[in-house]
């Protein structure tokens, strides 16, 4: 039985737990080639260990699948054409490159340091353009292939005490229309994902108070395998319309997420000032601001 990512490659960072394993496995499951990269790192991205990669790598073999390891970071320019130019090496092509390594440096805005901004834009920005750049050059020579983004709602609606994660996250989004754009003669494929889903990302949720304790009993019920199905399907040639769109997966509901676009608009004849900015623009303008609200103030129902 032929399945849909037959004859394809994959490269999924970050793959060793979580989301990125979830999503490693079910590719090869559909019948990809891939290749694992993870530094096997703490959720603050320190240590390192190629253990959690070694144990995807088995449970792949162990059902038949093909897989390699990786252990560069996303995060250095060189070390991104090394894992890009590893599958090339391991299995002959490149066709699909999922963006999922992160690591967490939490604080409040006025609280955090330049060394916990950094760390998190190295990882998940710089990551995602790095191994992004270094895979366009195969992906433009074969006139094919699709990225895979794993944004998160933090940026996309907001959330306390996540400016750094916040800020990378948005600038995937970014990043990920523009190579829309830019690759789209290419027949490449730019796409995001906003994954909700249980894991060590999600783990650090405080449950003090009876709300945030049933809030976490929800989110376990949101595997990180929930966003596996919608990746694979991203992968595959049957998603070649698919294109510079973000989308989110809560359990088994999957969403279309909107993108910027005015929504509504106030003129004069001649020049504006401060003062009929005040008096004019903004009482027309106000009834459709956005409230300040976190990613649990706008999904206010339970988990489908």
């Amino acid at each position: 039985m032929t399945q849909i990512l037959d004859g394809k490659v994959a490269l999924v960072t970050g793959a060793g737990g979580g989301i990125g394993r979830a999503i490693v496995i079910a590719m090869a499951r559909a019948g990809a080639s891939v290749v694992i990269n993870d530094i096997g790192v703490s959720l603050s991205g320190e240590g390192g260990s190629a253990s959690p990669a070694e144990e995807v790598k088995a449970e792949i073999e162990a059902f038949g699948g093909k897989a390699v390891i990786n252990t560069d970071s996303v995060s250095e320019w060189d070390a991104a054409q090394r894992m890009v130019a590893q599958a090339r090496d391991s299995f002959g092509r490149l066709d699909i490159v999922v963006n999922n390594a992160g690591i967490l440096r939490d604080a409040m805005f006025h609280k955090m340091t330049p060394e916990q901004w950094l760390a998190v834009i190295g990882v998940h920005l710089n990551g995602s353009f790095f191994v992004s750049r270094a895979a366009a050059e195969i992906f433009r020579e074969q006139e094919s292939g699709s990225f895979i983004h794993m944004v998160s709602t933090s940026g996309l609606i907001g959330n306390l005490g996540q400016a750094n994660y916040s800020a990378a996250k948005l600038g995937m989004v970014g990043l990920s229309k523009t190579i829309a754009l830019d690759m789209k003669r290419y027949n490449v494929r730019s796409n995001c994902i906003a994954p909700f889903a249980w894991g060590r990302m999600t783990s650090n949720i405080p449950t003090e108070t009876p709300d945030q304790i049933a809030r976490v009993e929800n989110l376990k019920k949101m595997t990180p395998e929930k966003n596996a199905p919608l990746a694979v399907f991203l992968g595959s040639d049957d998603a070649g319309d698919v294109t510079g769109q973000i989308f989110s997966v809560r359990r088994n509901e999957i969403f279309l997420l909107s993108q910027n676009r005015p929504i509504r608009s106030v003129h004069r004849d001649g020049d504006w000032t401060a003062e009929t900015v005040r008096d004019h623009a903004i009482p027309a303008l106000r009834s459709s601001f956005y409230p300040l609200e976190r990613s649990q103030d706008v999904f206010t129902w339970d988990p489908c």
